[in-house]
């Protein structure tokens, strides 16, 4: 075993180690790529912390700094209405005239950036539902208006679904209206809808939403228009573990050949549990043990929802297969930040957004909302130091000084002051006074 495999997080000594069939160190120090015969193998056979220990290892190589990442920035969901049917998705609104249903004009969102600068943030996240209302100029004045407005704030925005229903709405090339939005002012693409790829499962969570394959075909527009993006996947719905490995080996793929064809990349995955709440999927039945195997396919009839336990397993793995990808991020908006915390030890750099707004997961019914002071001090508490970075992993600000976020001090509470001021003397006389109760007459 090398010194990288054994450094960090000893497996529980009432733990059995599994001994895979091939040589992992290997896989960890890059002289060999994980085969998907490999990653089923250690999904089914290695226990949870070994896992970790690997991925740990593997992490330790291709991000061996003192510091891990987080950035500062809000999630800005410009419309709410949708032509897709997800049935995983508590947000959209399908129907236009619902008294819920929503689109952003350009000064709402600006004055939700105005809020985002005030507490240090460079960036902001913005996607919507599929609004086939929304003309193009919609798009490239909104772009335009925060570019000229807000110069500093980098523009992530409009996941790879948007682009395709853009294509169909506005009857123009994918690579055309990426020119047109990048002129404006797009610097970066997210990695939103994703979901899974396997068509057998994205037909029935995702009707009216673009496949996989087109998914995959906008990221690689943009790579080739030099515009760095991010890659997701969703779990714990009815996918199974093949369609899970089938989205990874697609991803590495497409991964392989931005790295050796185009001016830009992937530069971090994702990956979080689906949330069953208000949403059309949680009617389905859910699996339990006496069901049989947990990830033996059933046509969709089965939700098999993914604890901290599936969702750790599930980083590392990543970690492990995704070599070709220097970022991981931990998912703490849907775990929480203890396994948020955790995941660092699983093959997670980066501890993702402060997340000063976000409306699509919480919808869903998880709300964890974390201040920039609590993720500067759950990195510290796990052992590195804690960096400001932009959409590239670029540090911006390191917090190792007395004025981190987390070290700063606490201002004393005001001192409370007493509605009604009494004299020592009358105090005195008041605890001193006998209390009589007669008896009622």
């Amino acid at each position: 075993m090398s010194a990288i495999e054994m450094n960090l997080i000893p497996p529980l000594k009432s733990t059995p180690l599994y001994e895979p069939t091939f040589r992992i160190a290997d896989v960890i120090d890059g002289r060999a790529r994980l085969t998907d015969d490999q990653f089923l193998e250690l999904y089914e056979n290695t226990p949870l912390a070994q896992l970790g220990q690997y991925a740990a290892a593997m992490t330790e190589r291709l991000c061996p700094t003192d510091y891990r990442t987080y950035v500062i920035d809000r999630n800005i969901n410009y419309t709410n209405i949708c032509t897709a049917r997800c049935t995983f998705c508590a947000f959209k609104r399908n129907d236009p005239a619902a008294p819920d249903a929503y689109t952003l004009d350009s000064e709402a969102i600006s004055a939700k950036i105005r809020e985002l600068l005030a507490i240090g943030g460079t960036q902001i996240l913005m996607q919507g539902g599929m609004n086939p209302a929304l003309p193009i100029t919609y798009y490239e004045n909104l772009l335009q208006t925060i570019r000229e407005k807000f110069p500093s704030i980098h523009i992530h925005a409009f996941s790879p679904p948007e682009f395709v229903e853009f294509s169909r709405f506005f009857n123009m090339p994918i690579a055309e209206i990426l020119r047109r939005f990048q002129a404006c002012g797009l610097a970066t693409i997210p990695g939103g809808g994703g979901e899974i790829f396997s068509e057998r499962v994205r037909s029935r969570i995702g009707p009216g939403k673009c496949t996989g394959e087109e998914w995959l075909d906008v990221m690689s527009e943009a790579h080739k228009l030099g515009m760095y993006t991010s890659a997701t996947m969703l779990i714990g719905h009815i996918e199974d573990i093949s369609d899970r490995l089938d989205h990874l080996h697609r991803l590495r793929e497409r991964q392989d050949w931005a790295l050796t064809h185009a001016p830009a990349h992937y530069t971090a995955f994702i990956h979080w549990p689906y949330q069953s709440e208000n949403t059309p999927l949680d009617k389905k039945r859910k699996w339990n043990p006496s069901d049989g195997k947990p990830f033996e396919f059933d046509n969709g009839r089965t939700v098999r929802l993914a604890d901290a336990n599936e969702y750790l397993r599930m980083l590392a793995l990543a970690r492990l297969y995704l070599d070709n990808f220097r970022n991981l991020q931990s998912s703490w908006v849907t775990m929480g930040p203890k396994i948020g915390q955790l995941a660092l030890f699983f093959g997670a750099n980066d501890m993702g957004s402060v997340m000063m707004e976000e409306n699509v997961v919480s919808s869903a019914g998880t709300t964890y909302c974390l201040s920039e002071e609590m993720i500067c001090r759950i990195i510290r508490d796990a052992g590195w130091i804690p960096a400001q970075r932009n959409q590239y992993y670029e540090v911006i600000k390191r917090h190792d000084g007395p004025d981190a976020p987390d070290r700063r001090p606490h201002l004393p509470p005001p001192e409370r002051t007493r509605r009604h001021q009494i004299t020592p003397e009358e105090a005195a006389a008041y605890k001193s006074a006998v209390l009589t109760i007669s008896a009622k007459t």
